[in-house]
């Protein structure tokens, strides 16, 4: 049996159309619905290719207890958060606000006036039942204390909306700059403790930073995260691109997870590397998440698809990994013996027994020995032979923005007409199809399908892909 899910559109609200819990899509009627049933809100909020999402999509939402619980006491409510930044964005803030960090799934109950009172993240089967149980008996037998506890919380986050600041100031500017370098790892690139994420406007910023103040170690952390993230498994090195962010600091270990956004400021950041050093490295590593872009996540129709899954087969990295012995069946031995020792696969292994490729073994890393890119090819046909990735084929405004200006300034920067091509295809694919007849701009396209009022982050990021086709 479906639940109301199976009239969306969106990929992960269709993954959910068959779970017991009755989901809803988020909608004013739904909070309507919950103040005549007298119910709070559990409000799940993730995208199709979560890894966590699915984990406690098996462990919970597909579970008849957990069902029971939910459908009993609460209006049960889904969102794409890639679908619906907006609503996403007030309940991270409460999450962050709660517990000082946050994720997805985003996990949040709400009073039927939208409130929140409790917010969190990922839990385990055993933790959301009796967070179920310990939330309904305090609906029941101390509403006043809920309800209040929202309204705080709510009061919270609207002073926080309500700071607006200004231009940064020189001294704002420099702060961030000293605060970068308190965190930074100066062995393995990156800031801050694990996981590491690749935050390249943070890059950018820094390489433009060094620029403009004559700052060298701003410019060299910059450089020796863009270093780092290249050498371990969170760029791959088969297929190119890079996954969301590492769990270990050496960046071998990804979330395999890949998405449009990070790669589009990703290939802009190695490309601001390539101007300021003109060291080749950067500008082909630009070049290569491109090339995988287009290749892997590319709509017929010209758009530029959401992004590719961290599982195949049910298991996260399965797709990823490699062994010498089945190289050996794709390559002649000699060249697997090649391929092996340049990206660091070997018998034992450095993920469940099997190798993400690397150079982090490569003192000169930057210099690729003679023949290793067609080997490289090869090993990505043999890849593709693998149970397919799940793609989210959603097309969004914002993130197709930003894969504008990236395509846009990389063909420019590095004189490659085919970016500059896919640039056009994809403004063009805006142009026609998230663009309604009043000129107002839609957020998201899929199977013919456009919908969703867009918001700042589409208009900002259209014009800047478009300011970058014409600078």
């Amino acid at each position: 049996m479906s639940n109301r899910l199976s009239m969306e559109h969106s990929p992960y609200l269709l993954q959910h159309a068959d779970n017991p819990v009755d989901w809803h899509p988020w909608g004013l009627e739904v909070f309507e619905e919950a103040v005549r049933l007298d119910r709070p809100v559990f409000l799940s909020i993730g995208y199709s290719t979560c890894h966590w999402c699915h984990v406690m999509a098996h462990e919970s939402f597909e579970d008849e207890a957990v069902a029971r619980a939910v459908n009993k006491d609460f209006l049960p409510v889904k969102v794409d958060r890639e679908e619906r930044p907006d609503v996403d964005a007030v309940y991270m803030a409460a999450c962050v606000a709660m517990n000082g960090s946050g994720g997805w799934p985003l996990t949040v109950l709400l009073a039927p006036d939208q409130k929140p009172f409790w917010a969190g993240t990922y839990l385990p089967r055993t933790q959301l039942l009796h967070l179920l149980g310990e939330a309904a008996r305090l609906w029941r037998e101390n509403r006043a204390g809920v309800l209040a506890a929202g309204e705080t919380l709510t009061a919270h986050l609207r002073r926080e909306a309500e700071h607006r600041p200004g231009a940064p100031s020189r001294k704002l500017v420099r702060q961030a700059a000293d605060l970068f370098a308190r965190s930074f790892d100066p062995q393995w690139g990156g800031f801050g403790p694990t996981p590491k994420f690749p935050t390249p406007h943070n890059l950018i910023f820094l390489l433009q930073y060094a620029q403009l103040t004559g700052d060298g170690h701003a410019r060299e952390m910059a450089l020796r995260t863009l270093e780092a993230m290249y050498r371990g498994g969170l760029f791959d090195h088969v297929g190119g691109g890079f996954s969301r962010y590492s769990t270990d600091e050496r960046w071998l270990v990804p979330h395999f997870e890949k998405m449009l956004y990070d790669n589009a400021l990703l290939a802009l950041a190695y490309t601001e590397a390539f101007q300021h050093t003109r060291r080749p490295l950067y500008g082909q590593t630009a070049r290569r998440t491109l090339d995988y872009v287009l290749r892997e996540l590319s709509d017929p129709q010209g758009g530029l698809c959401c992004g590719q899954d961290a599982d195949s087969g049910g298991v996260e990295g399965k797709y990823y990994v490699l062994a010498p012995d089945e190289l050996v069946s794709v390559l002649s031995r000699a060249d697997a013996e090649h391929f092996c020792r340049w990206y660091g696969v070997t018998p034992a292994g450095n993920f469940e027994g099997k190798s993400i490729p690397n150079l982090l073994g490569q003192p000169h890393f930057d210099r690729e020995p003679e023949g290793v890119d067609a080997l490289r090819e090869k090993v990505y046909a043999y890849r593709l032979g693998r149970t397919a990735l799940h793609r989210d084929d959603k097309v969004l405004t914002a993130w197709n923005g930003l894969a504008l200006a990236a395509l846009a300034r990389v063909g420019l920067v590095l004189d490659e007409p085919r970016y500059l091509d896919a640039a056009r295809r994809t403004a063009d694919f805006l142009a026609e199809r998230l663009t309604g007849p009043d000129g107002r701009l839609l957020a998201r396209w899929r199977d013919g399908d456009a919908a969703h009022p867009g918001k700042l982050d589409d208009y900002a990021f259209y014009a800047w892909g478009c300011w970058s086709c014409t600078a």
